[in-house]
Order: structure tokens, then C-alpha cells, then sequence
């Protein structure tokens, strides 16, 4: 099956929970863009994490595009609270993997797409900053029309 997450320009919803270090869930809502531009992907998104209060994570990727069929692909992000992560997607099989980290702060983790269908994807996650764990996830994905 041909992956159309990441490799296809769209917006995607999720829907999905987010548990703290503590084990408590919360609801969590998602956007994600991608686009394409020849020198680069972009992949724009935010993370709503109903809590008391809400929060919201907003991340901006550039992603190298891959060179060839089932390359990886290298990507990077900055933010204020988590340094610059650099990661890179890997498609294998009917899923896309992602690992990343950063150094400097400290901030690594994982994260596992698996593909339902064209339209639909379900991913699950992690991060950890040192050696404790943060933040883990579950979320269905849905392309929009």
C-alpha cells in the first residue's frame, strides 16, 4: 500500500488521548498540514490537550524529501520549551516510524503511524526527556476532503 500521510499533500484531523507521567488521560484534538515545496516538506500542525487548562502544542517540521522509493526522510523542529529536535520518518511496510531527540534539552521519544486505509492512519508515541517519560499518545488521523 502506497503511504499518503506525509507523501501526499492534505490536511489531516485526529482525535485521541494524551496521558501525562502520571498516567492521567486527556482528550486531545489535532490539525496537521503537509505540503509539498521542491526543496522541502512542511509539515504544520497543533495538539489540543484538554485539560484543566487546555493546552496547546504547535510544531512547524522541515522534512527533507526522500531521494527514492522507501527512503528515510530527515526532519527538524524548533520550539521554546523543547530545543531543536531533529528526527527522521522512516516508511516501513504499512507503517511510517519516527525517532527523534535533541541534545541539548534532552527531549527524545518515538512516535508509530500505521496506515488503516488512504484516509485514515492511527499513531502511538512517546516522549521522554531524559530517562523519564513525559508524555505518551494515541490518536486516529483522518484526511479531509
Amino acid at each position: 500500500m502506497k503511504h499518503s500521510f506525509l507523501f501526499e499533500p492534505a490536511v489531516w484531523t485526529g482525535t485521541g488521548t494524551l496521558w501525562r507521567a502520571d498516567g492521567e488521560p486527556l482528550e486531545a484534538h489535532a490539525r496537521t498540514e503537509i505540503a509539498h515545496r521542491p526543496e522541502c516538506w512542511l509539515l504544520s500542525g497543533k495538539l489540543r490537550v484538554l485539560g484543566s487548562p487546555p493546552t496547546e502544542f504547535v510544531q512547524a517540521y522541515l522534512i527533507e524529501p526522500p531521494r527514492g522509493p522507501g527512503d528515510s526522510m530527515k526532519w527538524s523542529f524548533e520550539s521554546a520549551m523543547f530545543g531543536k529536535i531533529q528526527g527522521r520518518f522512516a516508511p516501513i511496510g504499512t507503517s511510517i516510524l519516527a525517532v527523534y531527540g535533541c541534545e541539548a534539552s534532552g527531549y527524545y521519544g518515538a512516535e508509530h503511524f500505521g496506515q488503516i486505509d488512504a484516509d485514515h492512519y492511527r499513531s502511538s508515541g512517546m516522549l521522554l526527556l531524559k530517562d523519564k517519560l513525559v508524555y505518551s499518545w494515541e490518536m486516529q488521523h483522518r484526511r479531509g476532503a
